[in-house]
């Protein structure tokens, strides 16, 4: 049985390697992807107890921003666990239910890091001022995937060798490419905004112990982000190594 495999590989075009390989590496990815966001609500509520500040994560976030001269910045409300987000469009940072009202460290580090998104894009760092660029141009490509999969599924992807399969795999290399690119520019946008959320909690708000927390909350989720690039960049990958299989086989 072994030796057959070793057989049928050594057999196989590189083309083909390079495609079983990828199809190898997308169960453990998905895997790694479920088990990231499993440790960021572990870490979170392991890590969510009360700051010695006494302050709420509203109010950190609001005294981050006023200090970096960001008054006009709106705070608010919104429904969700962890569904945090800064909307640079509306200048305006949203705190989740669970993290609003909060004094623990975990719901303060979030909100900053919210909150250093905001510094961001006041300052008009390149790799924010990048990514908000991409938006709607991922936006609009990933409009496509469904009704490029669906296409797919329905003729098989079993006709790459004519020349609509191989258009139908070039939309798949463009589209899954904006997306690699997308979560490849995401990724120092993240680790910067935790830095600067670190930054200012250690110098202001927390103790040393406290800031040791809120770094372990800040990383787990920043290995999401991670995860979501490998897995961009294996449905990337995917796609390039059939369209490779696919101007082998028209040669």
């Amino acid at each position: 049985m072994f030796d057959t495999l070793i057989a049928y590989w050594n057999a196989s075009s590189y083309e083909y390697k390079l495609y079983l390989i990828v199809i190898a590496l997308f169960i453990p990815l998905t895997i790694a992807g479920i088990i990231a966001q499993i440790k960021v609500d572990s870490t979170f509520k392991k890590c969510s107890v009360a700051a010695e500040c006494g302050l709420t994560a509203a109010e950190i976030a609001r005294r981050v921003l006023d200090d970096n001269g960001l008054y006009t910045v709106k705070i608010v409300r919104i429904s969700g666990h962890l569904t945090d987000n800064f909307n640079p469009t509306t200048n305006t940072l949203s705190l989740s239910q669970s993290v609003y009202g909060s004094t623990s460290v975990s719901a303060i580090g979030v909100a900053c890091h919210e909150a250093g998104h905001a510094i961001q894009h006041a300052k008009k760092y390149v790799f924010s001022s990048l990514r908000l660029r991409l938006v709607p141009v991922v936006n609009f490509a990933n409009r496509m995937l469904f009704p490029l999969l669906l296409i797919g599924m329905i003729l098989g992807f079993a006709t790459p060798y004519t020349t609509f399969g191989t258009a139908l795999i070039w939309i798949g290399v463009v589209v899954f490419g904006l997306s690699l690119l997308f979560s490849l520019v995401t990724l120092p946008t993240e680790f910067d905004a935790s830095r600067r959320a670190q930054k200012e909690l250690k110098a202001n708000f927390f103790s040393s112990k406290e800031a040791a927390m809120s770094r372990k909350v800040l990383t787990a989720a920043a290995m999401t982000y991670v995860v979501s690039f490998l897995m961009s960049l294996i449905q990337f990958l995917r796609f390039f190594a059939m369209l490779l299989m696919a101007r082998n086989n028209r040669r």
